[in-house]
């Protein structure tokens, strides 16, 4: 299911600027960065849980936000793209 994961991350200090490149490192491996601190991500049900627990452990819940929008299997005519960055094809090739 395609899954949109949003964070804001307080970066006041080094610790939150720690947390803020451990959160991008671990959702660059499901899916693709579309804006600073968004990512779109096709997962399986094991892969959403195993992200949100490693995320999850990673925040602080006191200082930073995360959130997941389910878009589903039929995202295509739930997604609607303008401007210069292509849009993500999870069905395609993933380039790392």
């Amino acid at each position: 299911m395609m899954t949109l994961i949003t964070y804001d991350v307080s970066t006041i200090d080094a610790a939150g600027r720690k947390r803020l490149r451990k959160i991008a490192k671990e959702c660059d491996k499901f899916g693709q960065r579309v804006q600073n601190s968004v990512f779109e991500c096709n997962l399986d049900a094991a892969q959403y849980r195993q992200l949100q627990h490693t995320l999850v452990k990673i925040m602080d819940k006191s200082q930073d936000s995360l959130r997941f929008y389910n878009l589903g299997n039929n995202y295509n005519t739930r997604i609607e793209h303008f401007g210069i960055k292509e849009a993500f094809d999870p069905e395609g090739y993933l380039e790392v």
